[in-house]
């Protein structure tokens, strides 16, 4: 057997990590955003230099604040587009291949479980528009040249392009394990316009309205980084709970069908998330986050009998049932 070669991959990130980045490594929707958003970038450089840097001291760096990257000027605005929308829907596709052609079931056939099938697919689309905008933070920093800029303040909106990233990866992998196109695009309507949209609004909504009422900066500051960091865990396993239910090869007839119950559980998150939210007092909506997203990590579970339950094979030496 040959040597693997020494600039691979090693074998601790997994099998389904390493097939993963290799696709996506030679698709053209990592290519061909990547050579364009950098001369989107450079465009969106001259036009700062030309307008000049406004000032931008007025909110604090908060993680999901969307409203202060678009307001950051047009080169924030084309690094979301592009790291944080454009590239995650390159995962509308992912599941497709596995589900349509059967490949999951022989997947599903080695050691791979379907959390770590899913989950190789989205740190592998995930780390391309992480390395996307890690590439773009040179334009960042020259942007601090013409003053008006806070590197802190920049910070946070790298964190929110992040943020948004790794929501809208998980649910176009989910997403992506529906028939057809219509069924896709309607998933992913109901993921991101509906449940995490939604959810996310609520929670920091709150927190904006108790900022404007007086409460003290730092408590908001904290809370906020809470149900920030609850909203990027919850929506992520939302998302690849959804994929992983699609990939369950045989459901029993005393069992919900598992994609029904992750599509429930879409529905209701805006409903959970908003009455958890009231109940604390704007503060807490990280709470109602944090439970559905573990409610979805074991939405999925097969039932299995007890420990005590044994074959009768068990019970004799050889494999070979005894007369009892």
């Amino acid at each position: 057997m040959a040597d693997v070669p020494k600039n691979d991959l090693p074998d601790r990130f997994g099998p389904m990590l390493v097939k993963e980045m290799r696709q996506n490594m030679r698709r053209g929707s990592f290519i061909v955003p990547f050579i364009a958003v950098h001369l989107l970038a450079v465009l969106a450089m001259v036009m700062e230099f030309q307008t000049g840097a406004q000032d931008r001291f007025s909110e604090l760096p908060w993680m999901l604040n969307l409203s202060m990257v678009l307001t950051n000027g047009p080169l924030w605005i084309v690094i979301t587009v592009v790291c944080g929308v454009i590239m995650p829907l390159g995962g509308l596709v992912l599941m497709g291949q596995e589900l349509e052609e059967g490949n999951h079931e022989l997947l599903l056939l080695t050691r791979l479980s379907r959390w770590k099938v899913v989950r190789g697919k989205f740190i592998s689309l995930w780390s391309l528009s992480v390395l996307t905008l890690f590439s773009l933070l040179p334009y960042v920093l020259c942007r601090y040249q013409i003053g008006g800029v806070e590197l802190i303040r920049e910070l946070g909106c790298t964190l929110t392009v992040l943020a948004v990233s790794a929501i809208l990866t998980a649910g176009a992998i989910g997403a992506s394990s529906f028939r057809g196109l219509g069924g896709r695009i309607m998933t992913m309507l109901l993921f991101s316009l509906w449940s995490a949209a939604s959810s996310i609004a609520a929670v920091m909504g709150g927190l904006a309205g108790r900022q404007s009422g007086g409460s003290s900066e730092s408590v908001i500051a904290v809370m906020w980084h809470l149900n920030a960091l609850a909203a990027v865990f919850c929506f992520v396993v939302l998302g690849l709970a959804l994929a992983r239910s699609r990939m369950r090869l045989v459901v029993h007839a005393y069992e919900v069908k598992p994609s029904f119950m992750v599509m429930g559980l879409l529905v209701f998150t805006p409903f959970v998330v908003g009455m958890v939210t009231a109940m604390t007092g704007l503060y807490a909506g990280f709470v109602g986050l944090l439970g559905m997203g573990l409610v979805a990590v074991f939405a999925d579970v097969t039932p299995k009998a007890p420990a005590w339950v044994k074959t009768p094979q068990a019970n004799v030496p050889g494999g070979v049932a005894g007369g009892q």
